[in-house]
């Protein structure tokens, strides 16, 4: 069911029909038949949650209205007596009580067929070849209409397709000009880069010249089009058509949020990642980053194969039983696990080592940090919001985080969130919220308030009310700053620069003055004390709400950092303890490079140390190929696994495919097991904090009327066909003991669970527009409920007053190093797509201009980052004096725990002092 905290800032759910006037549901006549409908909603919005049909384009949910295309005209009839009626577009008539209209009338279908015929006048005759064809909404909207013949046979107007970079294609012919792309790209993600050119019959959506489309959502825009003239470019090189994709529920793995996603694959191959509907998560959206970046499941870095360093590739039986003599033979075993593991696999590790030598496989300040976040959130008195309770938010501080970089759909919401005083002008003035062009008319520049503290410019800043560029230690100051503002119980700050008094000030007034208040921070500058200052904001806030608990977000870095910190595993450094002191001899890690984890040196001391290193992973990294064992572990896309995102949300996500190679699921190298379901209930009766996790999806066993769930859907071409150049006689299917799906198009057609449901389609729906039929209303809650369950509920009851940190030494010549996170670039898997390394930057250090002139370092100029690590200088205005920021994770970067250490600059020929 839908998650409903009661007694949290962001009030109750969504409203129902039944809170219409007078506490009764408006009722309205569609075709001489009576409908409850939702008091506030427009009508083609009412009529879409009815489960009827009625074409349109312009429309989307997450949008609003703006009435474009004139595709959804309906009849409205003043009265009983009323037997002509009036044309009326169905996107811009509020549903009010008793109205009565007619879908079906000859007028309105009539004049609904003349204006596809109009829109389709230029639109090409190549569905065949179309990348969209078989998933086009236009399509389906064509079919609905009964346009099947056209009678235009004069020219067709033509335009240049531009090259907008590697994530998407771009074919201008096909526009029906609905106008949603640049509604979404510029009002609803806040890009610039692309615009509607000319009028008339030569209208154009691009940019001014060819070139990569900036923004981090622009691969939205192949869901968001109706038509084909957004393609997913990346799906291009190894094209298949949509009813030929096997596909599976799944989670984004690239990042702690969480998104819902559907990979699709096709001959044993990751063709794409599509958005997969979560009325609490992501709704309908996918970051760049999540969308193009499952490149690595088919990458030249895959391991499919058990290896060793000194003898390169093994085979399968000989590598079981090298592991098996390992761990027999070990005089101890260190286990490292990893934030991008699932659950599932961390509890098989740690079961095998035990809890006193299970390691949670993160830099060791990292470490520190997710420990304080989850400190805060189970013991102060906050609420850790969904993305869809952010949007909602009319007050926010961002405390030390890049989200568009760290966090990237929460940083969507954010761009929402600004808008609700838009919505209260609105509200004002009588102009309902789906009125999108009224709304945006009437608030002009009006935004809420939205605070951005960050040690270097971010992509938010644009719609930021006030920005503060300070380093952690100062930002951190400012937090605590702004809990003594709110209330004088919290401990004050001595030394507050006058600017930094002024704005705290501020940012308290905002914050203390509205009703749901949100305070977002997270592990991205690498400061515990910046997280205690979030936490104590909460607190001050709370205190003054009469304890009601203040709405928090932490980023985090990984799709599963928040569920390893809930293991409460060791850190880094008692592993290289261990292993040096000889207490151990045997080294265990679980799909982690260490050398992305910790210094250069100590790893190299420590895997020479260990008498054996066995990894288990699906990349094939430094520390694997160092290893004495590698083992293949199969990827999100083969295996099943439940992951905890920054909300506290555990999901669970499935295999779109069996495991390639000789590759298995992490979990079966390290235990007993023999079902998935077995290690999940194993974990959560280990681990308390995990007893609800049986409960996020259903189990293997489950069935509908006794079948399994089709992955493939029931077009999906036979298999014979498939290999018939290779034998003639259809294959067996693989069997899944692990889920109630099966790799099959026979099975359970309707009625999935949504934590079960691979696709979405409907009779006449086969675009992504087809989710609609699986919502409780056009733009809601999925019906049967969003999936995942909370496993941390609503924090103490109480402030409890952390000591503000004091101010720091004036800057000298040494800098401060910070990580500046890059959303193509910093996570590690997503680099072995081509398209995303691509996006990514090269490595620098970037200098505020000012402390560059100071120090005597120029734009491109070299300096020595670490012992024979030389990098260019980048000049970034905005970014804090007296630091330097150093992409994080970047290829041939060494790790740095940035946080914890000045740094000098040297100069070719300089000495470090």
């Amino acid at each position: 069911m839908p998650d409903k905290i009661v007694g949290n800032d962001f009030g109750p759910p969504k409203a129902g029909p039944e809170d219409g006037p007078q506490g009764r549901s408006p009722h309205i006549e569609i075709d001489g038949k009576r409908y409850p409908v939702k008091a506030g909603d427009n009508l083609l919005q009412a009529i879409l949650s009815l489960g009827l049909d009625l074409p349109y384009f312009c429309w989307h949910p997450a949008m609003g209205s703006v009435g474009a295309c004139r595709q959804c005209g309906v009849i409205q009839f003043k009265d009983a007596d009323d037997t002509q009626g009036r044309l009326v577009m169905a996107c811009m008539t509020p549903v009010t009580e008793g109205m009565r209209i007619s879908l079906q009338g000859e007028n309105a279908r009539n004049f609904r067929a003349g204006i596809l015929e109009l829109l389709m006048t230029n639109h090409p005759h190549d569905c065949p070849v179309c990348e969209e064809g078989g998933e086009c909404h236009l399509q389906d909207m064509t079919v609905m209409t009964g346009h099947t013949f056209r009678q235009y046979r004069g020219l067709k107007r033509t335009h240049r397709n531009q090259d907008l970079g590697p994530f998407i294609n771009h074919e201008m012919n096909r526009c029906i000009a609905c106008y949603r792309c640049v509604r979404y790209y510029q009002d609803y993600c806040g890009g610039d880069d692309l615009q509607v050119f000319a009028s008339h019959n030569h209208v154009y959506f691009g940019r001014h010249e060819d070139g990569v489309l900036e923004n981090e959502f622009s691969g939205n825009l192949v869901e968001v089009c109706p038509t084909g003239v957004f393609t997913d470019k990346t799906f291009s090189r190894h094209y298949s058509r949509k009813w030929d994709l096997q596909t599976a529920p799944s989670i984004c793995v690239h990042c702690g949020i969480g998104c819902n996603t559907s990979p699709g694959e096709r001959y044993g191959s990751l063709r794409r990642i599509v958005n997969r509907y979560h009325g609490e998560v992501n709704g309908y959206f996918l970051c760049d980053r999540g969308r193009f970046g499952y490149g690595f499941v088919n990458g030249p870095a895959r391991l499919h194969q058990a290896r060793s360093a000194e003898e390169g590739p093994l085979d399968l039986n000989i590598a079981a039983g090298r592991f098996a003599a390992a761990i027999r033979d070990a005089r101890g075993i260190i286990g490292i696990g990893s934030p991008r593991a699932s659950l599932e696999a961390n509890f098989a590790l740690r079961e095998l080592v035990g809890a006193e030598r299970f390691h949670a496989g993160i830099g060791d300040t990292e470490h520190g940090c997710l420990r304080t976040l989850l400190g805060i959130v189970r013991d102060f008195p906050v609420h850790l919001v969904s993305l869809r309770e952010a949007e909602r938010a009319d007050a926010v501080l961002v405390l030390g985080e890049d989200l568009t970089q760290t966090a990237p759909r929460l940083a969507l919401a954010l761009r929402q969130a600004v808008r609700s005083r838009a919505h209260a002008i609105a509200e004002g003035l009588g102009i309902p919220h789906w009125q999108d062009a009224a709304v945006r008319e009437a608030a002009q520049a009006e935004k809420s308030p939205l605070f951005v503290a960050s040690p270097g410019p971010t992509r938010l800043d644009e719609v930021a009310t006030r920005t503060c560029r300070a380093g952690p230690d100062a930002i951190a100051r400012l937090g605590f700053a702004v809990a003594h503002n709110i209330c004088s119980e919290a401990p004050a700050v001595a030394g507050l620069t006058p600017e930094h008094e002024a704005l705290a000030a501020e940012i308290a007034d905002a914050l203390a003055g509205a009703e749901r208040p949100l305070i977002v921070s997270g592990t991205g500058c690498l400061s515990e004390e910046v997280l205690r200052a979030a936490g104590q904001i909460a607190a001050a806030l709370a205190a003054k709400r009469q304890g009601r608990p203040t709405g928090v977000h932490f980023a985090v870095p990984e799709c599963n950092s928040l569920g390893l910190a809930m293991m409460e595993a060791q850190a880094l450094a008692h592993a290289f303890q261990t292993i040096e002191s000889g207490v151990a001899d045997t080294l265990l890690i679980l799909e982690n490079d260490l050398y992305r984890r910790a210094d250069r040196t100590a790893v190299d001391a420590l895997l020479e140390r260990a008498r054996q290193v066995i990894v288990i992973d699906h990349t094939l990294h430094e520390t694997a190929e160092r290893a004495d064992l590698a083992l293949p572990a199969a990827s999100f896309a083969e295996t099943e696994g439940t992951l905890v995102s920054s909300e506290g949300r555990a999901q669970r996500f499935f295999s779109a495919m069996p495991p390639i190679g000789d590759s298995r699921d992490a979990w079966r190298w390290l235990g007993p097991w023999t079902r998935i379901d077995d290690l999940s209930r194993a974990l959560a009766e280990s681990l308390p904090v995990f007893r609800e996790i049986t409960g996020c999806a259903p189990g293997a066993a489950f069935r509908i009327a006794g079948q399994k769930i089709p992955r493939q859907p029931h077009r999906y071409s036979g298999r014979t066909a498939m290999l018939a150049d290779v034998r003639i006689h259809e294959p067996k299917q693989p069997e899944d003991a692990d889920s109630a799906l099966a790799f099959s198009m026979e099975g359970a057609a309707q009625d999935h669970p949504p934590a079960l449901n691979p696709f979405v389609w409907a009779p006449g729906w086969n675009s992504n527009q087809s989710v609609g039929k699986f919502q409780d209303e056009a733009g809601g809650h999925l019906r049967g409920g969003d999936p995942g369950i909370r496993l941390i509920g609503d924090g103490g009851t109480g402030p409890q007053w952390f000591v503000p940190p004091e101010a720091g030494a004036a800057p000298s010549d040494a800098l401060r190093l910070v990580p500046l996170h890059r959303i193509f670039g910093s996570d590690e898997t997503s680099m072995h797509s081509p398209a995303v390394a691509e996006r990514a930057p090269h490595p620098y250090v970037a200098l505020n201009p000012a402390d560059a002139i100071r120090l005597g370092l120029a734009e491109g100029e070299e300096v020595e980052l670490a012992t024979d690590v030389w990098l260019p200088v980048k000049l970034l205005p905005g970014l804090a004096a007296g630091i330097a920021g150093v992409p994080a994770g970047l290829r041939d970067l060494p790790f740095l725990e940035t946080a914890s250490r000045p740094w000098t600059p040297n100069k070719p020929g300089e000495v470090t002092p």
